[in-house]
């Protein structure tokens, strides 16, 4: 009997171990977003930073600078390693300075290590912040990059009623005309195309105008903004109508409001995700009660990581989106007080980490 048993174990293992040994293997890249937070320096540029300078309203002194760089590190470099050992290859942020502040983020030692890269450019914005994008040389290699401007102007928004202005409003679709008023300057959208080991991929990074004088008025702002990432994906998609592209950004707006539904037309479920067409992960996670930010004491997702059709097909030959995540661990989170629970950011007696969580997505393709 007890020979019997023996040999059914041998059999059992030796079935487990010719199953493990047929499991496919992937390549594993993770693609992150991050709200920086006021990332500036300590210099008094020529832009509207003196509330962060060592005798602003911050008190701003290179002591809190540094701090703020060695906590940003670490973060970065932790995002997505439960399932991948790696640092991002590929991360997307805001509330930039200028590119010095990411010259110095990116020698800190626990990003030094990765190498990374950095496209950069200045934006238009009052506040004098910019978006960006850090990329691992080893693994990406950008061949152009543009800043393109979002067109707005502040005043009373016309409303397009009959089907000649909505077509005339499809033509000019990143441009909210107003009867008078003046342009509202604020954040570029930044588009980088490179080959990620070897692939083709277009990626969009995105600070799309805030709610300040409440969401409802400012909205319009917003679905422009979203107008033209759609009119930034249909360009690319013109060119290659099998397109890798991911857009992702701090859009100031959840994955239910106008500018991400109808403006770019984000879809929840990937079966709902026609051709050219773009799938949202982080849309069924806020109706599942995840957030990485509180707005008006209301958790909700206003940064996302979106990505193309082709991305989210099954076949694992080339890279495709795997899963995606939000990164919130126990030290990022406000322990005590009024904002317990709430993304531990800057303030008067603590350099923290920012008002966000950072968003990740997983892209996988089969090892050969």
């Amino acid at each position: 009997m007890r020979i019997k048993k023996i040999i059914a174990l041998f059999f059992v293992l030796f079935a487990i171990s010719s199953a493990q040994s047929q499991q496919k293997k992937f390549m594993v890249h993770t693609v992150a977003f991050y709200n920086f937070e006021n990332l500036f320096d300590t210099i008094n540029n020529p832009n509207n930073d003196e509330e962060w300078l060592p005798n602003g309203a911050q008190n701003w002194t290179s002591k809190k600078y540094n701090q703020k760089l060695e906590n940003l590190a670490r973060v970065l470099s932790e995002i997505g390693t439960g399932e991948n050992s790696n640092s991002p290859t590929i991360i997307g942020g805001c509330e930039i300075e200028n590119r010095h502040v990411l010259e110095d983020l990116v020698k800190q030692p626990k990003l030094a290590v990765n190498d990374y890269g950095i496209v950069h450019f200045d934006s238009p914005d009052k506040r004098g912040i910019d978006v960006a994008l850090l990329y691992q040389k080893k693994h990406f290699k950008p061949t152009s990059s543009v800043n393109i401007p979002l067109l707005i102007y502040r005043g009373e928004t016309k409303t397009k009623d009959n089907e000649k202005e909505a077509e005339e409003d499809k033509a000019d679709a990143d441009k909210i005309e107003a009867s008078k008023g003046e342009r509202v300057y604020t954040r570029d959208i930044l588009l980088v195309t490179g080959f990620l080991d070897g692939e083709e991929v277009n990626i969009m990074v995105n600070h799309w105008p805030s709610r300040s004088g409440g969401e409802k008025k400012s909205s319009p702002f917003r679905e422009a903004a979203g107008r033209l990432a759609r009119k930034v994906m249909d360009s690319i998609y013109k060119i290659n109508p099998n397109a890798k592209i991911i857009a992702m950004g701090d859009l100031n707006d959840g994955t239910y409001n106008k500018s991400v539904k109808e403006g770019i037309g984000a879809k929840r479920k990937k079966e709902e995700v026609k051709e050219f067409g773009i799938y949202n992960p982080f849309e069924q996670m806020a109706k599942d009660g995840h957030c990485t930010l509180f707005y008006r004491d209301a958790g909700d997702i206003f940064d996302q990581i979106m990505v193309s059709e082709p991305l989210i097909k099954t076949d694992y030959s080339s890279f495709r989106y795997w899963k995606a995540g939000i990164y919130n661990k126990p030290y990022m989170i406000t322990k005590t007080g009024q904002y317990k629970g709430y993304p531990l950011r800057h303030g008067a007696n603590e350099v923290g980490f920012s008002d966000h969580f950072p968003v990740y997505v997983y892209l996988i393709k089969e090892a050969k």
